[in-house]
């Protein structure tokens, strides 16, 4: 754990707000967008954070809930490869190898509340209460108790958006953000008294739809709908304030300071253009298809050296993988570092493109690394690697408007932890303020 003290407390309240980069918030913290925050931000530290890689909601939502990094425990993407082989699966909330917090603090005798947790779906039992978020499809198995989804239904409880219609419609999309919202305020006062809980977490989820659809919006103050994307994170702000008021009205002023803590799960920044690391992979001569039509990773040519699945992961072709792999393993340092060098090089109307280039066993530790990808690559601001196959070319242009950031999620603490602050350190975080004293 990166310098975080050992407190013993009580009781801890998190506020999530998926997607929501530190320099946003020190920007509405600063111009009065976010006075709560703001009146907060002056009683405790506000932390530029690091998340795990690749830095998408079910990496680094379980990578918060579990204080672990994907080597340990397994989630790398929201879509993976059957092991041995290259079909694809779907990992859910069964599929995380080790503990979420609020099962070690069970261990212990707590109780827990977790409302809209990304990455846990489908709901499994924990000692409290959970509501599953995002990508939770069906109420009934999103919760536990199973009670839970009838008193859900009556307050008009959504587990999401309908985020293709958002896409395409912003008066609707900011109407659903805005429905949603009030949603996660409705199961928090429904929740708030009913569990003598230790432990009470909110995930507002639907600022990172906002920002993958509406980023011009918060950048340029001339767009038309400018005014109703501020008004929408004064409503969020208005949801922080009201929170953090029922904590230190349950527990005390000083103890709901040093117990509150709010944080994202990745930062985001403005899309220039989508980065289709298949095809790259196709240009450069390491990918080949033996079918026609539009490629999938079953018509792959068995010289093919390399593929890539969504978002920023580069698999090799490894003959001690994969059935029909022609990489030998001893051949793999020489063609990582080529292809490191290559992407490093890589200009798109002048501009780098490439950050960073990772090996997997230097990012990840723990018996589930050999599943993941064997190389991680971190895209400057604007350009998103993605893993599509068929994309016509390496740069295409998208309709969305924001991509996810490693380097830029945010947390907020009463104590100062430093620069180095990473999402796998806030359970800790959260164990040690909780302690082992009496619920």
């Amino acid at each position: 754990m990166s310098g975080f003290p050992r407190k013993s407390r009580k009781r801890v309240c998190v506020i999530g707000l998926d997607g929501v980069p530190c320099s946003l918030v020190r920007r509405f913290v600063g111009d009065g967008t976010m006075p709560a925050l703001a009146q907060l931000a002056a009683q405790g530290t506000l932390h530029r954070m690091t998340v795990t890689l690749p830095e998408v909601s079910c990496v680094s939502w379980t990578s918060f809930m579990t204080g672990a990094g994907p080597g340990q425990h397994g989630i790398f993407g929201f879509i993976d490869l059957k092991p041995g082989s290259k079909e694809i699966r779907f990992p859910s909330f069964h599929d995380v190898k080790i503990p979420a917090v609020w099962d070690r603090l069970g261990e212990r005798g707590k109780r827990s509340v977790v409302i809209n947790q990304p990455a846990t779906y489908p709901a499994r039992p924990i000692p409290g209460a959970l509501v599953s978020g995002f990508v939770a499809l069906d109420l009934r198995k999103a919760v536990y108790p199973a009670r839970l989804a009838e008193d859900l239904k009556r307050i008009h409880y959504e587990l999401d958006i309908d985020t293709q219609r958002g896409r395409a419609d912003p008066d609707y999309l900011i109407e659903s953000l805005h429905a949603a919202l009030q949603g996660r305020r409705g199961a928090v006062d429904l929740l708030w008294d009913r569990e003598n809980w230790d432990y009470f977490q909110v995930v507002a989820t639907e600022t990172d739809r906002l920002q993958h659809f509406l980023w011009s919006a918060i950048e340029d103050a001339g767009h038309p709908h400018h005014q109703a994307v501020l008004d929408y994170y004064r409503k969020v702000d208005e949801f922080i304030g009201e929170v953090a008021a029922r904590f230190q009205k349950k527990v005390g002023r000083s103890e709901a300071l040093e117990g509150l803590l709010i944080l994202s799960d990745h930062g985001f920044a403005r899309l220039k253009r989508e980065f289709n690391l298949n095809n790259w992979l196709q240009e450069q001569g390491y990918q080949k298809t033996a079918g026609q039509g539009r490629p999938t990773l079953a018509t792959l040519s068995r010289e093919t050296q390399a593929f890539a699945l969504d978002p920023s992961r580069i698999y090799f072709n490894r003959a001690d993988r994969f059935p029909d792999g022609c990489v030998a393993p001893k051949a793999i340092p020489e063609l990582a570092a080529e292809m490191a060098e290559k992407l490093l090089a890589l200009r798109h109307e002048g501009e780098p493109v490439v950050r960073l280039v990772a090996r997997a066993e230097e990012i990840y530790s723990g018996p589930q690394t050999p599943q993941g990808p064997d190389l991680l690559v971190v895209t400057h601001y604007g350009y998103d690697a993605k893993g599509a196959l068929g994309k016509g070319s390496v740069f295409t242009e998208t309709d969305l408007q924001g991509m996810h950031t490693w380097d830029d999620a945010f947390l907020w603490a009463s104590e100062k932890v430093g620069e180095a602050a990473t999402i796998v350190d806030v359970a800790p975080l959260i164990e040690s303020k909780i302690g082992d004293g009496g619920s």
